[in-house]
């Protein structure tokens, strides 16, 4: 079979090794394998080229994607999905793989339910909150960086008896955030999924300083704070999204946190760090075991659905049930939260 795959939305560590497995599972078949480039622009445009063993078999320790990645939604551009469909005829493609985030498989999952197309899903994002797999490639690495970006910080923190505010990704879902502050120590953490309480987090913060001589907060980007009407930071992406790096979250809580306790406090943004570098094990594995999945679901002739991690076996669920609704961070990890945060 002649099969496409791209990688569409924000680029993260695991996309490289999913695409080496891709072309290795694929010489099992006898498999041309097309790489789409810059994710749905390229089938927009019609452009691919046949990946081989030579081309991927080093890339399993390399972040990013070969292929490059974009922001791009087909169904926002004048007869894009058309296009689409005429890209798989040039291409002659047999099916298609889209490797990608809530926003890249939304629109894989809308082509196969609006025209039937040959699509299967791949889920990648570091945010971790595509539903129905437990993790996703990316979140490991991401979250693995932000612990040890929070690890210096307390160093910093502790020589000038400082607040330190560090803000990591996460736009609905505060898993990043979550994780960073639980494997990093630190002293409180604001997510989406919780209304924030500066009196609350003031008082929790100066109780820790007055104990130990500093304070870490660890914010998600997302986290509701107070609207501003700054067009720069409401700008937002091709899938109607704010682009949550210009609204500097981390920066208005330690802003408001040096105002209510008195206490010097500094912000760090980590931003796009998170998303570069080499994937750590666990998310090279799991974009290899996804990769072959994929190609997997093709021979089987499974469209419409995506490759899924869940309760440790890779198995597959429909693209519909997977890019209905966020993964939020779930009911029982926010009630951990009073017994880390809040001594």
């Amino acid at each position: 079979m002649r099969i496409g795959v791209l990688t569409g939305g924000g680029d993260c560590p695991g996309l490289n090794p999913a695409i080496r497995a891709i072309v290795y599972r694929g010489i099992d078949f006898a498999d041309e394998i097309i790489g789409i480039p810059l994710g749905w622009k390229g089938m927009l445009e019609g452009e691919g080229k046949e990946l081989n063993l030579k081309d991927v078999e080093e890339i399993i320790s390399q972040g990013g994607t070969i292929l490059g990645t974009s922001r791009t939604n087909p169904y926002k551009m004048e007869g894009g999905p058309q296009k689409v469909l005429d890209s798989l005829l040039s291409l002659k493609l047999d099916a298609l793989i889209a490797i990608g985030g809530e926003d890249t498989l939304g629109v894989a999952s809308r082509l196969y339910g609006d025209f039937k197309v040959r699509v299967v899903g791949v889920p990648k994002t570091m945010d971790n909150d595509l539903s129905e797999t437990d993790f996703t490639f990316g979140f490991d690495t991401a979250s693995t960086t932000s612990m040890e970006a929070l690890e210096r910080l307390r160093d910093t923190a502790k020589s000038h008896r400082r607040i330190m505010v560090l803000e990591v990704m996460g736009r609905h879902a505060g898993w990043v955030a979550l994780y960073t502050a639980l494997g990093g120590g630190a002293d409180a953490v604001l997510l989406p999924e919780v209304p924030v309480n500066l009196e609350e987090l003031s008082k929790s913060i100066l109780k820790h300083h007055q104990r130990k001589g500093y304070g870490l907060v660890v914010v998600s980007e997302g986290i509701e704070i107070t609207a501003t009407t700054d067009s720069a930071q409401n700008e937002v992406d091709s899938f109607g999204h704010i682009i949550l790096g210009k609204r500097a979250a981390g920066a208005y809580i330690a802003k408001e946190l040096e105002k209510r306790t008195k206490l010097e406090t500094r912000s760090v943004q980590i931003g796009h760090i998170q998303r570069g570098g080499p994937p750590t094990l666990f998310d090279r594995v799991l974009g290899t075991l996804v990769g072959i999945k994929a190609i997997d679901l093709v021979h089987e002739e499974k469209f419409g659905y995506m490759a899924s991690y869940k309760d440790g076996k890779v198995t597959e669920v429909p693209l519909e049930a997977a890019t209905k609704e966020i993964k939020k961070v779930y009911a029982t990890w926010l009630k951990l939260l009073p017994v880390l945060f809040k001594k």
